[in-house]
């Protein structure tokens, strides 16, 4: 029986079943299942879960599962025979027998409504060939960390052809418990020990871990092992199944890598994806929260008693993809024009006509070294012509790029890499070293610019490309395989270009997944918006648009700087790019400009002629100060100032030039944000950091903080709550997120954005802060921005922050200030009684605590973004006396105005 007193087990659920075998013969069997219970408080069945454990585990590898399961869900856990707390049997059990005791017990227990089978590692092949055998019985699939086939060109996975290894199978698997206690040893952070010796319990003696020793010898890794073709046949089979699937992965598992699930997104492209990177072979495990994430995909996908949200108010119908796109290509009228100038290094250009053919020619060459139609391809080349080339050379053949900033980090670049899982990684030197360093997959292909003439002089030995294989960047009709749940669609708009990573703010990097329409709407949309025409120039210093100029018809200049360190461009050199194609145009982030700001005084008279030419100035990748705007503009006289925004999953949104607002919005504050005259947006001119009305196509409401129910959302001026946007060039969904990915699209059709904000009387769009970093007190939810702005407009505050501290509902509001030549010194981190008494005076909200530091901590990457979350735990720590000092607990970054 059961051992009493097992961790987060419900000894209710445990139950003993007499039931045939796939022989007729009567097997005593163990089952978890809450189904008793669920006919005790009355409840009808609505669906069943059919839980299928693999080796060495059994049924309480699912106890969460049940815990969690929502009114009316049965679960069935099994223990297989000879598993768990089955029954022991003489002789080994082989797959094909395995499906047919699943079968000969589900037929038993009489399960009712939808089943959904959910398998982990060998209960994978079980539950997947139970469900080719009852086709009318399985409305859904549910895998997590499991294979159903292994290539013969592929290594097999060391900890299974080890523990088969005739001379150690007996030994690591039976005679002792070496192979379970190394299965509960590969979690990362390490189970709990109760938690280990519950999953050993069934496992006590060398009789009762005789089918552990079975299960791994089954494993079919050869061509005449007798199970072998089974498998094939249920790894062939599953390439049919039409019903929801959805897979929960742990990617830092040593056993079932991701090239397992890729080989099962290549077999089942529709199938929802939630990956874990940091977690190992028992997801479920080391990330919890994936039990939350697949009740919500069932709940999702077979509702019982609630409608679906409805998508949209009803007087709106979703947008239907622009039909007036201009089509897109390298080559212009005139194909000598300049596609692309690099001013750093030693300096190179091309035309758009040579761009053309360069594109055709690296095309050849990836497409020679295994390239090919929806191939995932990293690719690590600082922006320039050899990017350029490269990316579009790859949409020329139908595969997807996959791209990650530099500015993540090591560790956070090579986490996001790795879960895109590319085929190829296409990069410089120190690019690859850094990719094989942090173990990102793929045949790794050079970008040196020495690698990158070869591969061009190679590539004219090989075939021209169809006429298929060169079609046009964003046009060319191709599916984009195991990345493209519509592969067998042939329609261009819908094939996945891009999986774009964001910035990692607020958490881990998510990878954006973007169609080729999407990115052919975004890059109209700008083009429309800004009114960029023919023979206009265009400077890329924010490396995300160093793509666009080429396709959007003008030539682009990359300025001599590092694009990983926007602060590393100075304004001779920037200067010096606009020179180089007569430009009109800058994109620059708020960084980037702010150096130039800084090193104008070494301008030549000559340089700040070509300076005065530009007609447009963009910004963005973080809330861009109005005060160094205005100073931009000192520099580039003839320049609006447009500060477009947006973030990775849906840019631009909006746009505005603040510098044209202090007449119409309220004070300009020393923050240097614009911002509204009343804290709550009562005199509907809004308050925080105005981005301006929605662009032509996009849709912007707001999602009350307090709503009645999840899908609420309004355009009605003042109120404060999360920004809500719809547009054609949203993005299609994370890339193996599907928790994350439903929880920004409320309602349907909609993508969350996790600022928060408010609209004004005007239509336009006032953001506050991040969700994240709101204070929720005891009168409600207070927004950041609006209360930093006022306490900015003091003389003696540098630089402020707004946090909380305590619990959400009752959190105490804390403003952090860096008052004037702080710089060193490192008396109380308590403001003195004159400073926090005007601090609390202006804020116009309630404020607990006045703290000063001699700087705010800011991420690296943008270098403007303020770390609230780790500055509310420095609060924490110093009004708990735990660092009365006010110690700097962070790296050093420089002080700045930027939210």
């Amino acid at each position: 029986m059961i051992r009493p007193g097992l961790p987060g087990l419900n000894p209710a659920w445990s139950r003993h079943i007499d039931a045939p075998d796939a022989e007729g013969n009567t097997r005593s069997w163990h089952v978890l299942d809450n189904g008793p219970l669920l006919a005790e408080r009355g409840e009808e069945v609505v669906g069943t879960v059919l839980c299928v454990h693999g080796n060495p585990t059994w049924s309480y590898l699912w106890r969460r599962v049940i815990e969690q399961a929502p009114t009316g869900w049965r679960v069935v856990a099994v223990d297989h025979l000879g598993m768990g707390y089955s029954e022991r049997l003489d002789a080994p059990r082989s797959l094909a027998q395995r499906i047919e005791d699943l079968g000969a017990l589900s037929a038993a227990m009489e399960l009712g409504g939808p089943i959904i089978p959910l398998a982990h590692d060998w209960g994978g092949p079980i539950a997947t060939g139970w469900l080719l055998d009852h086709p009318d019985d399985v409305a859904g699939l549910i895998l997590t960390n499991t294979a159903v086939h292994q290539r013969d060109d592929q290594p097999k996975p060391l900890a299974i052809t080890t523990t088969r290894a005739r001379p150690l199978l007996d030994l690591l698997t039976a005679r002792t418990p070496a192979f379970i206690a190394a299965t509960t040893a590969l979690s990362r952070p390490a189970l709990p020990k109760d938690v280990r010796r519950a999953f050993a319990a069934p496992y006590t003696s060398t009789a009762r871990r005789d089918a552990v020793r079975d299960f791994v010898a089954d494993v079919p890794f050869e061509h005449d092992h007798p199970t072998y073709p089974r498998l094939q046949a249920i790894a062939e089979g599953l390439t049919h199944v039409r019903v929801p699937a959805l897979f929960v992965w742990g990617t830092n598992d040593p056993v079932f890598s991701r090239r397992y699930l890729d080989d099962l997104q290549r077999r089942v492209p529709h199938a929802d994806v939630q990956v874990y990177p940091d977690s190992s072979h028992l997801v479920l495990e080391d990330s919890p929260e994936g039990v939350g994430v697949i009740w919500a995909w069932i709940v999702e996908h077979f509702p019982t008693a609630s409608p679906e949200p409805e998508g949209a108010p009803a007087d709106e119908k979703p947008l239907a993809r622009s039909t007036t796109l201009a089509q897109l290509e390298v080559v212009a009228t005139d194909g000598k024009t300049p596609a692309i100038v690099e001013r750093g290094g030693q300096g190179a250009s091309i035309t758009r006509e040579d761009l053309n053919e360069r594109v055709n020619t690296m095309a050849r060459a990836l497409r020679a070294r295994g390239v090919s139609r929806g191939q995932r391809v990293a690719v690590l080349i600082p922006p320039g012509i050899d990017l350029n080339t490269v990316v579009y050379a790859v949409w020329r053949l139908g595969g997807v790029v996959a791209v990650a900033d530099a500015g993540l980090g090591l560790a956070r670049l090579g986490a996001a890499l790795r879960s895109a899982s590319p085929d190829f990684v296409v990069g410089i030197r120190k690019a690859l070293v850094l990719a094989r360093a942090t173990r990102v997959p793929g045949v790794q292909i050079s970008a040196e610019p020495a690698a990158v003439r070869h591969l061009l002089a190679e590539a004219a030995a090989y075939p021209a490309l169809s006429e298929d294989q060169a079609g046009s960047l964003f046009t060319r009709s191709d599916a984009a395989g195991a990345c493209d749940p519509q592969a067998d669609v042939p329609e261009s708009d819908s094939a996945i270009a891009a999986i774009l990573f964001t910035s990692g703010a607020t958490g881990p990097p998510k990878g954006v997944v973007y169609t080729r329409g999407q990115l052919r709407a975004q890059m109209s949309l700008l083009r429309d918006t800004f009114e960029l025409a023919d023979g206009e120039g265009f400077v890329a210093a924010f490396a995300p648009f160093a793509l666009y100029g080429p396709p959007l018809g003008l030539p682009c200049a990359v300025p001599n700087m590092d694009v990983t360190a926007p602060h590393t461009l100075t304004a001779a050199a920037l200067a010096d790019a606009v020179a180089a194609v007569h430009a009109t145009v800058v994109f620059a982030s708020p960084a980037a400009l702010r150096n130039v700001v800084a090193t104008a005084a070494d301008l030549t008279a000559q340089q700040r002629e070509v300076l005065a030419t530009p007609r447009l100035v963009m910004s963005a990748g973080a809330p861009v100060p109005t005060a160094l705007l205005r100073q931009v503009k000192a520099l580039m006289p003839l320049a609006q100032t447009q500060t477009p925004y947006g973030m990775t999953e849906v840019l631009p949104v909006a746009s505005i030039d603040p510098t044209t607002l202090a007449d119409v919005a309220g004070v300009d504050g020393q923050g240097g944000d614009v911002q509204g005259s009343d804290t709550t947006g009562s005199d509907n001119q809004g308050s925080g950091v105005c981005v301006g009305p929605a662009l032509v196509g996009v849709q912007i409401r707001i999602a009350p903080l307090t709503p009645q129910a999840d899908d609420e959302i309004t355009d009605a001026p003042g109120v404060l709550g999360e920004i809500v946007v719809r547009a054609p060039h949203v993005k299609l969904r994370y890339h193996r997120a599907w928790g994350a990915q439903q929880a920004s699209a409320q309602p349907a059709g909609w993508h969350r954005t996790g600022d928060v904000g408010e609209l004004d009387s005007r239509g336009r769009l006032w953001v506050q802060g991040r969700r994240v970093h709101v204070v929720h007190t005891a009168n409600g939810p207070l927004a950041p921005y609006p209360v930093e702005h006022r306490i900015a407009t003091l003389p003696d505050v540098v630089d402020v922050a707004l946090v909380g501290v305590g619990p959400p509902g009752t959190a105490q509001a804390v403003a952090i200030i860096v008052p004037p030549h702080r710089m060193g010194r490192r008396d109380s981190a308590v403001a003195e009684p004159v400073l926090a008494a005007a601090v609390r005076e202006v804020a116009g909200v309630p404020i607990a605590a006045v703290l000063v530091k001699d700087w705010l901590p800011v991420d690296i990457r943008h270098a403007s973004k303020v770390d609230r979350t780790g500055l509310a735990h420095w609060a924490d720590t110093v009004l708990h006396g735990r660092n009365a000092k006010g110690g700097n607990r962070f790296s050093r970054q420089p002080t700045t105005r930027s939210r």
